[in-house]
């Protein structure tokens, strides 16, 4: 029997007990905060890079630590990713400056050093998994945990306690270019998901594991245009999730201004004070992103509150002419009154606050609550414990054989076979032809924050990235193909793009506002000779066409216009396909990209999103049938070019022409039958959950995991609840023949919605509800009719957040 929470679905009082403070830490927090300079205060604040506090030759610079932290620092930003360093090195420096921070400043509070984790520690060597997007269509939370509880361990060691991840926006902007980054379309996904990346990373315990990051609070990616219903019931949730039930004690607002509002979130009072530590009781730590609150614009709302705060203190004897307050003072104080903490990369504004404070344009209690965020989140962590865990004294080793399979695993369950005529598996071939622009190209594989991509776009590295090593396809179906008949040929054909097409733009990150970051384009991998490829294409008896987009073309402060394949990629295509010769689609990139009138004319078609540093083997043993493929889409899959929000519980998106594949959608080498579906028929609005059961049965001759997916949809048209709605889902392995029971406990909450009058609500209501089994949001296999009785139930807020899934 297998048995597994969807997320770990836990009662109220568990879910409070790890959200709330002890007691003996409140108290100590009091205690240092009193003891604490002004200026120390201020330096909790802020971060820096540790690399300004060595030398060249690498040795940690007492002069420059007394010149430049005499009271300490709050936080190291990317502390893994400044140079390309040994682990070991890298804990070296960590530790060479907590000594010196605990032994010669005022306090000896050491500092929290952030990198960014998402497909792995940002880090040369280190495991590169397959980038979020993809992993969420492996619908398996359990590997997401695995996989970020193995990056924690690595981290901790060389000396990290803060990750500045996961993203777990709720994308519904098919042409969003971060989309990569987020789990998809869906809240109840990204939730999932989301908690189990905490789940691993943290390890039940902050003193030993890293912290998650949820971010980028609230709505980015579009979904801050969301209608307040939407936002409460599906864009808040994995944010929500992650701190109510997994514990995550670090938020990041977004660059974005709301809907309606006035201020970029990193200053928005009502969605930090009000609904994160009013609605939500988040008791952590509030991070900016990344200049954030440089970026802050001065309107006249808040010039008006800053002249207010001036006015007070004129009244007290201070002088603070408006015309005479730097902007930079402003904005730090908009940022620290509105509910921000810290001040990142490096408290560019934050360094004001002193001049703030005496001008009283800081609120004396924002203040006080931002720097014991960042003390208690540090007691949290153990820091000033006698046996503190700053950092490993150990050889450390990145990218262990263990690592390496969890990618690998991760990668085989995330891509989604979309189309398939038969051709695969490939078996019954003898030449196989290789092309495209990500057929032998690492950047088919890495993702955006992998130390290649950070590397390329930020850094502008060229040269010696291949760090840990990534399986490329070629490479892949080279290995697979060692023991095998069928031979294999290449040539790359085609490049991404003739011209550069990554648009400039000020948005995100300033640091990559410089036309020489974004005015470049990766350069081919082989020569590209395509008569030569034409050739080999018309002598083989199937063709693998690997195409898509690159570090370059999507990513964090990169866009390209439109979402067809870049530059001459699909003519390419089509001139393999003019061949005769079955073309196998293998599509790589960030995003879902649009390939219509393509699709069609191809054999079959797979979406491998960046797959990471075991992509080529994963992709490779798929298409000659080593493993049977599973994915299922975390996003509706466009037909056309689409710039607007599109999910599958909006009901003009569920029958749109506009989508070529649904959301939940994948295909298999095997076929699966669904069957007794078992519940009941009455519940009571004032009943915690009812339970339902049935059957899936592997009924073809491969061996292959199906995702059986429960959806609910009111029967009443008029109802609140959306139309159809994700509450659960089960990752069936099955062997040829074999059935297994699957049984599921929904809770009654997960029937209801947001609701606000005076005060926010979460109401359940009489009614009759279907209960979907689908392979998709659209392939429903089995319904029945639930109906509530009893009277109209009224919560503050959600309480119980996913369904409980029991395999036997």
């Amino acid at each position: 029997m297998k048995l597994f929470v969807t997320a770990m679905a836990m009662g109220v009082l568990t879910m409070l007990a790890g959200c709330q403070s002890a007691p003996d830490i409140e108290d100590q927090v009091d205690a240092l905060y009193d003891k604490m300079s002004q200026e120390e205060r201020v330096a909790q604040l802020r971060s820096m890079y540790m690399d300004e506090l060595f030398d060249d030759k690498g040795q940690l610079d007492p002069a420059k630590c007394r010149e430049l932290i005499p009271n300490g620092i709050g936080h190291f930003s990317q502390f893994c990713m400044q140079k390309p360093r040994d682990p070991n090195e890298i804990r070296d420096r960590v530790a060479a400056v907590q000594k010196w921070l605990m032994e010669n400043t005022p306090n000896g509070i050491p500092a929290l050093c952030h990198e960014e984790v998402l497909s792995g520690v940002n880090t040369k060597g280190s495991t590169i998994y397959p980038q979020q997007i993809g992993q969420a269509c492996s619908f398996n939370p359990e590997l997401a945990e695995l996989k970020t509880r193995q990056t924690a361990t690595a981290m901790r060691k060389m000396g990290g306690v803060l990750s500045l991840s996961p993203m777990v926006d709720v994308c519904r902007n098919p042409s969003f270019n971060r989309l990569e980054e987020s789990y998809g379309e869906d809240g109840y996904l990204s939730a999932v998901m989301g908690v189990a990346f905490v789940n691993g990373l943290q390890q039940s315990d902050l003193k030993k594991g890293v912290g998650a990051c949820s971010k980028h609070y609230l709505g980015y990616g579009g979904g801050g245009d969301a209608p307040e219903k939407e936002l409460m019931e599906d864009i808040i949730l994995p944010h929500e999730a992650m701190v109510r039930v997994a514990g995550s004690k670090a938020v990041m607002p977004g660059y974005h201004v709301m809907a309606g509002k006035k201020q970029q979130c990193v200053a928005d009072s009502t969605i930090l004070q009000g609904i994160l530590r009013g609605y939500l009781e988040f008791d952590g730590m509030v991070v900016s992103d990344y200049t954030a609150i440089d970026q802050l614009v001065l309107n006249e709302e808040l010039r008006m509150k800053n002249e207010e705060s001036g006015a007070k203190s004129e009244e007290s004897g201070a002088k603070s002419e408006e015309s005479n307050i730097d902007p930079a003072v402003m904005k730090a104080a908009a940022a620290i009154n509105g509910g921000c903490d810290v001040d990142f990369p490096h408290g560019a504004n934050y360094k004001y606050l002193p001049e703030a404070l005496e001008k009283g344009l800081v609120k004396p209690e924002a203040f006080e609550r931002a720097v014991k965020s960042v003390l208690r989140y540090k007691f949290r962590a153990g820091m000033f414990d006698k046996d503190a865990y700053l950092y490993s004294k150990e050889d450390i080793q990145l990218d262990t054989p263990e690592e390496r399979q969890t990618a690998y695993d991760i990668a085989t369950q995330s891509i989604v076979l979309l189309e398939n005529n038969g051709v695969l598996p490939l078996a019954n071939v003898q030449k196989v032809f290789l092309t495209g622009p990500n057929a032998n190209s690492m950047w088919s594989m890495c993702g955006d924050y992998s130390f290649p991509a950070m590397s390329f776009f930020w850094k502008m590295v060229k040269e010696d990235l291949d760090h840990p090593h990534t399986i490329t396809l070629l490479e892949g179906m080279t290995d697979c193909l060692k023991d095998s008949p069928i031979s294999l040929s290449y040539s790359q054909g085609c490049d991404w793009t003739e011209e550069i097409e990554t648009k400039f733009s000020e948005l995100g990150d300033e640091r990559a506002w410089e036309y020489g970051i974004l005015h470049r384009k990766v350069e081919p991998t082989d020569k590209i000779d395509k008569g030569e490829a034409l050739r080999l294409a018309n002598e083989a008896d199937v063709i693998v066409a690997a195409v898509g987009e690159n570090v370059m073309l999507c990513g964090e402060n990169r866009d390209r216009q439109g979402l067809r394949l870049p530059g001459k990629q699909e003519e390419y295509v089509n001139e393999l396909i003019a061949t005769g010769k079955p073309v196998v689609l293998v599509v790589f990139g960030g995003r879902a990209q649009v390939i219509s009138g393509l699709a069609e004319k191809c054999a079959a078609v797979i979406q491998a999103w960046y797959p990471g540093e075991e992509g080529g083997h994963a992709v490779a043993d798929i298409l000659f049938g080593k493993v049977t493929p599973s994915g299922k889409l975390s996003v509706s899959y466009p037909k056309e070019e689409l710039n607007e929000p599109v999910c599958y519980n909006y009901p003009q998106t569920s029958s749109s022409s506009k989508i070529a594949w649904p959301f939940g959608y994948g295909l298999s080498y095997t076929t699966f039958e669904y069957s007794d579906l078992q519940m009941d028929s009455l519940a009571k609005t004032t009943d915690e959950s009812l339970t339902l059961s049935f059957k899936i049965k592997n009924t073809g001759k491969a061996a292959g995991d199906e995702i059986a997916q429960v959806y609910i949809s009111p029967q009443d048209a008029k109802s609140p609840v959306r139309p159809i709605q994700l509450q659960g889902f089960a990752r069936v392995a099955l062997q040829p023949g074999e059935t297994k029971t699957v049984t599921v406990k929904l809770f009654i909450e997960q029937f209801g919605y947001y609701y606000r009058e005076s005060v926010p609500q979460w109401r359940r209501e009489a009614g009759d509800y279907l209960v979907k089994i689908g392979a998709s949001s659209q392939d429903i296999r089995l319904q029945q009719q639930v109906t509530l009785d009893d009277v109209l139930v009224s919560n503050t807020r959600r309480e119980h957040y996913f369904s409980e899934v029991k395999i036997d």
